[in-house]
């Protein structure tokens, strides 16, 4: 195992076990993050993000990992989150592609893809199955996204 697929391994191996603070130890201090609800966060936001879902799911998310695969500057790794989300309590079970960069050993940058109208189809229910597809919809998970996360760092 090469040393940046040490680093993704403990990566989820913290996420986990839901120890947002080790998860960050693997990020470097410019970390870029996109997915497709938080579009592009950096620096503190992006530990930020990790602590405010994995407190939100109160313990209840199950983060399963495989494929990891590294050089020395990219890497990949496929992972599962199953969780209830927060805003419906209903169950979602998202399959996301990671791809990271690395610099002085530490992820500088992470993105996750997945399908998001699959994802509002579970979180949402038949809303999310109608209108989860739309520049609308997507945009409006998005922005609340992003507004949840401005509050909760108001609060830490």
């Amino acid at each position: 195992m090469t040393e940046n697929e040490k680093t993704i391994h403990k990566f989820y191996s913290a996420f986990a076990k839901a120890n947002y603070k080790e998860m960050v130890t693997c990020y470097h201090h410019d970390i870029q993050f996109r997915d497709p609800v938080f579009k592009s966060l950096s620096g503190k936001e992006v530990g930020n993000m990790w602590q405010m879902l994995l407190e939100r799911s109160k313990g209840n998310i199950k983060i399963e990992f495989s494929n990891i695969q590294a050089d020395d500057y990219t890497g990949s790794a496929q992972w599962i989150a199953t969780y209830n989300f927060s805003k419906t309590n209903r169950k979602v079970v998202n399959v996301i592609h990671a791809s990271f960069n690395f610099k002085d050993g530490l992820i500088i940058k992470h993105q996750d893809n997945f399908d998001l109208w699959k994802w509002s189809k579970q979180a949402f229910g038949i809303p999310g199955y109608l209108l989860g597809w739309t520049g609308y919809m997507q945009q409006k998970i998005q922005t609340t996204a992003e507004q949840s996360l401005k509050k909760f760092e108001q609060t830490i």
